[in-house]
């Protein structure tokens, strides 16, 4: 018997029948669709040890588990097969204790039940209280400071985070980049007239702040608490010849005290703030922000407000601690902080073709 027939009992408990995508299994043998003779979107399990992981930890947690550790591997267009997935699953990757036990009956004859292993050293659980300094200090280390040259991979030449702006003429991911920065000052009144000085909240590796300086004369300060963004943010600073105009600071906003800026943004930063301390964060850059100034926030929201789950795969390897919350609470909370709230923008199309491109 192959290891794709003992398996069949499993994706009939979690499909309802044959499996959205292709699955192969390391004897070979595989399940599910293949258009023209050609497998289309795989899932290939490469090991044993992916069935025990999965076994052991039910759902998303033991097939992120399996990921990571490289039992498992995903092939073709990748949102076409995780939609799949999504779309044939809507428990959100739990298995009912139907497919479970399916589950556990086929590791157990393909002699891969065994004992749990362990979680790949990548996987973080932060311990302390919540959205603490010094536990956001661990959460922002571990998602950003995985190496600079992996974020080149992933964020290319303009090593900008969040959703770009395209439209018009804009094709590349460096020029949509350039488009959203630039639409970021044009909100914030920035202008080579006025020598404003704006503060860049999570300035990632400095793209923002080096942005406004050299096409609005603004004179910027960029804060993180990343040591990675920090150092190839000043890096990148001298190299355009842009350090009279820019300063990055290893330092987390919380610690800003006795300046005033003309202008802040706060770019894909805001999710790492977290609910219980929006009022903290809005009430801290209002007193950074002269009169008449004026701030731009761009985060992710998510109706109704979610936290990323602690045992789901973003959670535990990518963003922990991340939350995303509802626009309505946003408004709310920068009004008691004291803002007016002049214009709210969504720009979700944008981002869905920026994590394409």
């Amino acid at each position: 018997m192959t290891v794709a027939t003992s398996l069949a009992p499993v994706f009939d408990a979690v499909f309802g029948g044959a499996p959205p995508v292709r699955f192969e299994c390391w004897d070979g043998s595989a399940l599910g669709p293949s258009a023209n003779g050609e497998p289309g979107p795989t899932v290939r399990l490469r090991s044993p040890h992916a069935l025990r992981r999965i076994v052991w930890a039910p759902g998303e947690l033991g097939l992120g588990r399996a990921y990571v550790a490289g039992d498992v591997d995903l092939d073709g267009d990748l949102p076409v097969l995780l939609t799949a997935l999504k779309d044939a699953t809507p428990d959100h990757g739990r298995l009912d204790r139907h497919a479970l036990a399916a589950a556990v009956r086929s590791a157990r004859d393909l002699g891969a039940l065994g004992r749990p292993l362990p979680a790949p050293p990548e996987e973080v659980r932060l311990r302390g209280l919540r959205h603490s300094r010094a536990r956001d200090a661990r959460a922002i280390s571990h998602h950003y400071d995985v190496g600079n040259d992996f974020y080149r991979i992933v964020l290319g030449e303009s090593m900008t985070y969040s959703c770009a702006r395209w439209g018009g003429d804009v094709e590349t991911l460096e020029d949509a980049q350039a488009a959203k920065h630039d639409l970021v000052c044009r909100k914030l009144g920035l202008h080579r007239t006025a020598d404003l000085r704006l503060l860049d909240v999570g300035c990632g590796w400095g793209s923002m702040a080096m942005h406004a300086a050299s096409h609005y004369g603004a004179r910027v300060v960029g804060v993180t608490i990343s040591h990675e963004q920090y150092e190839l943010a000043n890096e990148r600073v001298k190299e355009a010849g842009l350090d009279d105009r820019v300063e990055i600071r290893l330092r987390d906003y919380r610690d800003l005290r006795g300046e005033t800026f003309d202008a802040i943004s706060s770019i894909g930063m805001f999710e790492h703030v977290g609910t219980k301390r929006i009022a903290e964060y809005f009430g801290v850059l209002r007193g950074l922000l002269r009169p008449t100034g004026r701030l731009l926030n761009h985060a992710i929201s998510s109706v109704g407000g979610s936290r990323l789950r602690p045992r789901s795969f973003v959670g535990r390897y990518v963003f922990p601690d991340g939350e995303l919350i509802d626009v309505a609470d946003v408004v709310a909370a920068m009004e008691r902080a004291g803002f007016e709230v002049r214009h709210v923008e969504s720009l979700r199309e944008h981002y869905a073709r920026t994590l394409r491109a």
